[in-house]
């Protein structure tokens, strides 16, 4: 039942776990019969989870966890490495950072199976919550007491502005020097970091556009439309016609690991964790 609640389609969840559509069908509705209550709302667009369903998904979660750790604990024992890793991230990390900790990871990991969800910050940390992944990479704009969190790296939050602007002349740009401008929002998560550094500059943009896609954000602001302010890890490597400019003061974001219990993640789960932390300190960005 979890798979298809994750995948959203009894089909697809039938062709990954080599069952047919009937026999999912027909198993959820037997643990339904034999629970008494009803655990999906089947309509013609999709499935969802009843409210008792919401209920009951999350110790379904923890079984499945339960059992992963006990195959990972008897590899290690047995001395084998295998096992199974669900991590969620979002899009910047993915692309720029995320491929070189898994290409690591999997040159010492080889039999270790990696599923990877992309998504905001909230749904990140929602997924770690209900243990729909073991490993969140997010940037928390604050502590989750229910979360155990690893800070991994800063990540400067630059200007971005057309080549030709007034203030592309200047090697540092003040923030102060941003009000009245007319200004991009970034989404996705990333506006939380720059609403707030706006905030407590005491400086007002004038935002003309709210805009999800990167790539977006960086031709409207190529074709004159605004200015924005953004993680260096969500540039593109591409900025024709746009440059970057360093802010004073300058901002950032921390991005960190989450995940519910580093001391109690499975054996599989730590060492990602420790490849990543070894990644970094390498890592040049």
């Amino acid at each position: 039942m979890v798979k298809v609640v994750d995948i959203g389609n009894f089909t697809r969840a039938g062709e990954i776990l080599a069952m047919t559509q009937s026999g999912i069908s027909h198993n959820i509705a037997s643990l339904e019969s034999e629970l008494r209550i009803t655990l999906l709302n089947r309509r013609r667009n999709g499935i969802s989870l009843t409210d008792s369903g919401e209920r009951i998904i999350k110790n379904m979660r923890n079984i499945l966890s339960e059992a992963e750790s006990i195959k990972q604990e008897t590899a290690s024992i047995l001395g084998i490495q295998n096992g199974k890793i669900n991590i969620g991230s979002f899009s910047s990390f993915s692309s720029k950072v995320l491929p070189t900790i898994i290409s690591k990871f999997r040159g010492e990991f080889k039999g270790i199976e990696i599923n990877f969800y992309e998504g905001s910050y909230d749904q990140i940390t929602r997924w770690v919550e209900e243990g729909k992944v073991d490993i969140g990479f997010t940037s928390l704009s604050n502590p989750l007491d229910h979360l155990e969190s690893i800070p991994i790296l800063r990540d400067r939050l630059v200007l971005t502005l057309p080549i030709h602007h007034h203030l592309a002349i200047n090697g540092q740009v003040k923030v102060r020097d941003l009000q009245g401008e007319a200004f991009i929002m970034p989404k996705l998560g990333c506006e939380v970091s720059v609403k707030k550094f706006l905030k407590e500059q005491q400086v007002s943009p004038n935002i003309q556009f709210n805009v999800e896609d990167n790539q977006t954000i960086i031709a409207m602001v190529r074709e004159g439309l605004g200015i924005t302010i953004m993680p260096e890890l969500a540039l593109p490597y591409n900025l024709q016609g746009s440059i970057v400019k360093p802010l004073l003061p300058e901002p950032s974001r921390d991005i960190s690991i989450i995940t519910r219990s580093k001391k109690q993640s499975l054996p599989a789960v730590k060492a990602f964790i420790k490849t990543t932390m070894d990644c970094m300190k390498d890592l040049q960005l």
